[in-house]
């Protein structure tokens, strides 16, 4: 299950340390446009439970993972041989739809034979090498930009996914019975819809959710051309990349055991201020000057990065509590929510930085204020 997560994380970060040498390659002018590379398969990873979550819930989860992996490795040869941006584009988005499926049946598939104490246990171990994939991912797709070319970090993410799914079909039983499988109808979709937006909880927490991955995505998709262009830390990428990694996974880690002890709501409400805060202080300290030295801005993405760690598991499970009688279609629904969201915030967001990373912490700023409002909207309202 962590190896079929791991493979997203494998398809995103590796790509990082190349996307300057791909957009030379498909004639890009404007290095804001490179950002479209990392923005594009997360619509697709938005998109694709809408397909796959009702799918597996009427077909089994084994038959989605193959038809997601097919997917994933006919997009990646759409990428490799992609004349323009355009297609390239296309083909980023197909990944990422294809690799929803991997993505989302692994949940499924641990809920399937596990609940409680050793579902958590399971998610940990999942948790803790998944988050190990963006510390190595960078540093892999480095060494094959310097010893081959940037085909070849498409390449091995196709070894990489038909590996995993000859062992995910030799090692891994179905687990959904026959018995339990519901019919595949349109009327999910709008019956989720509705009971969704009848919680008024649900759709805050999504929206939140959407504004934090927004800004989380254009940190993502901006990073290499803040350290490797605006730093000129071209060799020093991966290992930077890898170290701020840490700092969002020891949260993660860490909000694993502060939640039973304080609550979710709680920590949502402290990190968002904490997110707020830090933003915030960055841009009156650094307004209209150059960028400040590379410790003072790893200090701050560190800083931030912790705070985030506490946001992202601890949102989706609220917003979820409302809705589990319907979480299949409801995880799907908020997905999408959130990253149609996400997407043109960090479009917005990313068009903005060029010459320092100013742009970037008042996007940051601004979505964490957008947050708070929409905190504070839903803990007061009676309904």
């Amino acid at each position: 299950m962590a190896l079929l997560m791991s493979v997203v994380a494998l398809a995103i970060d590796a790509l990082l340390p190349a996307l300057d040498i791909i957009g030379l390659a498909l004639g890009t002018d404007d290095p804001a446009d490179n950002q479209l590379l990392i923005i594009s398969i997360f619509l697709g990873l938005g998109l694709g439970p809408l397909i796959f979550g009702p799918f597996s819930d009427s077909k089994g989860r084994k038959p989605t993972v193959y038809i997601g992996f097919v997917i994933f490795i006919i997009a990646s040869f759409i990428c490799v041989f992609a004349p323009n941006l355009e297609i390239m584009l296309l083909g980023r988005v197909l990944q990422g739809i294809g690799l929803s499926a991997p993505r989302t049946i692994a949940i499924a598939i641990i809920r399937d034979m596990y609940s409680g104490d050793y579902m958590a246990r399971i998610m940990s171990f999942v948790t803790v090498v998944f988050i190990l994939v963006p510390i190595i991912a960078p540093l892999l797709g480095k060494f094959l930009l310097d010893h081959y070319n940037w085909e070849a970090i498409f390449y091995v993410q196709l070894i990489l996914s038909v590996l995993v799914t000859f062992w995910f079909w030799l090692r891994q039983p179905e687990t959904l019975a026959k018995a339990h499988r519901t019919p595949f109808t349109l009327k999910v979709f709008g019956n989720g819809f509705r009971e969704l937006f009848r919680h008024r909880t649900t759709v805050g927490y999504t929206i939140i959710t959407g504004f934090i991955t927004g800004s989380f995505l254009v940190y993502l998709s901006s990073s290499q051309q803040i350290f490797q262009i605006q730093y000129g830390f071209e060799d020093a990428f991966p290992f930077i990349f890898a170290g701020l990694a840490i700092s969002i996974g020891s949260a993660i880690l860490l909000n694993g055991t502060v939640v039973l002890r304080f609550g979710m709501k709680k920590l949502i409400l402290l990190a968002l201020f904490a997110f707020f805060a830090i933003s915030i202080t960055y841009v009156i300290a650094f307004y209209n000057t150059p960028n400040p030295g590379i410790g003072v801005l790893l200090g701050f993405f560190a800083l931030l990065f912790f705070a985030i760690g506490f946001l992202f598991g601890n949102l989706r499970a609220i917003a979820m509590e409302p809705v589990g009688h319907i979480a299949g279609i409801a995880a799907a629904l908020t997905g999408l929510i959130s990253t149609l969201m996400a997407v043109p915030v960090s479009i917005v967001i990313g068009r903005q930085i060029s010459g320092t990373a100013l742009p970037l912490f008042v996007g940051f700023t601004v979505c964490a204020g957008l947050s708070l409002l929409v905190l504070w909207f839903v803990r007061t309202s009676k309904v």
